[in-house]
């Protein structure tokens, strides 16, 4: 899966090439994962897992809604009936781990009214002598109500302070500092009168002992390179460009690389709850941040506390699978914004879903040909740029108009506008440099999920099946699935359900036409967490909860707020 699996799309940009969706929000693409946003399965190092399968007491019933993906995207093979259950973790934290519990947060002031702390955490929970990660939060303390917009109503008397409420938008590698920072004072005002807001940037992602890999020139080069190639050289370069991001990680990220993997980031949100007072943890996760909630319930079901979990990942599928299904979901949204469209005076795609489909891959094939001049210095478009700024645009409906335009700039020979979606989506800035996210959004994946394909050959084999699902990304999603092939750390994870038996209540929450993270995952995920509900935006766009449709937020809102989830099988948007 594309490897963001992405994260939510207020967020940044979103890490493409890695391991199983992931969110983003890209969901997965290493070995997806949104960007995302690798969506990958992570088991417990600490426990052998449990032959007995994972409940499905709380699947959705009845009908899909308009837009669902279709049944075959669900999954098999690597689907829930051939994989064993997450285990969870001792209820006791073991005496070698106590002096991490027993920390003190020292809160001050920062980025514009925000708090900010850091604390340890060991970089290997089984072997904690071997040394320590530093870990960066920020908090957006409680507000009293009333101070602009209209509260939910809820069952949490006035001025009773619920917790924290620990947020992640996704990646593997977005920031949930910065995302925090973003969303915080938008966030709607009974939750805000009732919970701290905080945000956790995982293990080696922003400031949290973050990894990095290659510079931006390099970056550059990286994102440019062929991902459909059509001879052996086009072949061998791409395995080039996977060998030097894999070796770049390597050289500049050390030991850390071992050890960043989603089991451990749920471990090191369990001591930040501890630190925070907080006997529950609650949390709202968007792409992959819902695998990372997942994987903490399934670890600590009874730590956990009201958990909402947006634009789901299923931990129960291989790399393999997932892309695949993730292709389909790109290929879903791709229809969506073909039909839209359609309707428009300014659209340069004609008339017919089928001519909007063929006019996008006669671009595709002019600019692999002949890369575009534009107005970004001596920067070209390239066919990989060009797809990524398509791939970009189906996160969100807001980005429909601007990708019309993209398209048909392009269409004359100008393809500024197609490189500033690409750009956007790696999170490129202005002066060339990069952020974090795409090389811990590969560090996660690679770790967390085998690689699909041993070389180049299986990538090859792969193609057709790949392009049934996706006739627009197939191709471009399976040889992208070929980077964790060359990871230089071995996998920790498998593919898993995740029942957390016990847990109080959690909020699956689904967009039936969401590219990155299909609706079909959130239904598995629903069905595999033993207190799963499910909740469904029949909608367009990655990830629901805050995009403001009333009926979703409100029935999310009361739950954060009252603890009492929305029926399971709730459908909003209709």
């Amino acid at each position: 899966m594309r490897a963001d699996v992405r994260q939510d799309v207020s967020s940044r940009a979103r890490g493409r090439r890695t391991g199983v969706v992931a969110a983003v929000a890209l969901a997965v693409a290493a070995g997806l994962v949104a960007g995302g946003c690798s969506a990958g399965g992570a088991g417990t190092p600490d426990a052998a897992p449990s032959p007995a399968s994972a409940s499905s007491s709380s699947s959705s019933s009845g009908t899909a809604p308009s837009g669902a993906a279709p049944a075959d995207l669900a999954g098999a093979p690597g689907g829930a009936s051939s994989v064993t259950p997450l285990e969870p973790l001792p209820a006791a934290v073991p005496s070698e781990l106590a002096p991490y519990y027993a920390q003190r947060l020292d809160w001050t002031p920062c980025d514009d009214g925000y708090e900010c702390t850091t604390f340890r955490a060991p970089l290997d929970y089984d072997r904690p002598a071997a040394g320590d990660l530093t870990l960066a939060a920020v908090r957006a303390p409680a507000v009293p109500a009333g101070t602009g917009g209209t509260a939910t109503p809820g069952t949490a008397a006035p001025g009773q302070r619920l917790g924290s409420l620990l947020l992640n938008p996704g990646g593997p590698g977005g920031s949930a500092i910065e995302y925090v920072e973003g969303v915080a004072r938008t966030y709607d005002p009974g939750v805000r009168a009732h919970y701290d807001l905080v945000g956790l940037d995982p293990r080696g992602v922003g400031r949290s002992s973050p990894v990095t890999c290659l510079g931006g020139e390099r970056m550059d080069a990286y994102t440019a390179v062929d991902i459909t190639p059509d001879d052996p050289a086009e072949v061998d370069a791409l395995v080039a460009a996977a060998k030097e991001f894999a070796e770049g990680c390597r050289q500049r990220s050390g030991d850390r690389l071992g050890h960043l993997s989603t089991v451990e980031a749920a471990r090191d949100l369990d001591v930040l709850r501890a630190l925070l007072g907080d006997e529950r943890l609650h949390y709202v996760g968007k792409s992959y941040g819902t695998f990372l909630g997942a994987t903490y319930a399934g670890l600590f079901p009874g730590r956990t506390g009201r958990m909402v979990l947006d634009g789901a990942m299923d931990p129960s599928l291989d790399s393999l699978t997932g892309n695949r299904t993730q292709a389909g979901g790109f290929e879903t949204a791709w229809a969506a914004f073909a039909r839209d469209c359609a309707k428009r005076e300014d659209c340069p795609l004609g008339r017919t879903e089928q001519q909007a489909g063929e006019r996008l891959a006669a671009l595709f094939a002019a600019v692999d040909a002949h890369p575009l001049t534009t107005t970004d210095g001596d920067r070209r478009l390239s066919e990989a740029q060009a797809t990524t700024g398509v791939i970009q645009a189906m996160y969100a409906d807001f980005l429909w108009p601007r990708l019309r335009t993209a398209l048909a700039a392009a269409a004359a020979g100008d393809g500024t506008g197609l490189l500033g979606l690409s750009d956007d989506y790696y999170g490129r800035e202005a002066d060339g440099s990069y952020p974090n996210l795409m090389f811990a959004n590969m560090a996660v994946n690679c770790l967390d999920l085998p690689a699909p394909f041993a070389g180049p050959d299986d990538a090859a084999r792969a193609v057709p099946d790949f392009e049934r699902t996706s006739p627009r990304f197939g191709r471009d999603m399976a040889w992208m699935a070929l980077t964790c092939t060359y990871w230089p750390v071995r996998p920790t994870g498998t593919p898993h359900t995740v029942r957390a038996a016990g847990a109080a209540p959690i909020v699956v929450v689904g967009t039936t036409r969401d590219p990155a993270t299909p609706y079909a995952w959130a239904r598995a995920l629903a069905g595999q967490l033993e207190s799963g509900r499910l909740l469904t935006l029949d909608g367009d766009g990655h990830t629901a909860y805050g995009r403001h449709d009333t009926c979703l937020d409100g029935a999310v809102n009361r739950f954060l707020l009252g603890g009492e989830p929305p029926e399971n099988g709730t459908t909003c948007g209709r």
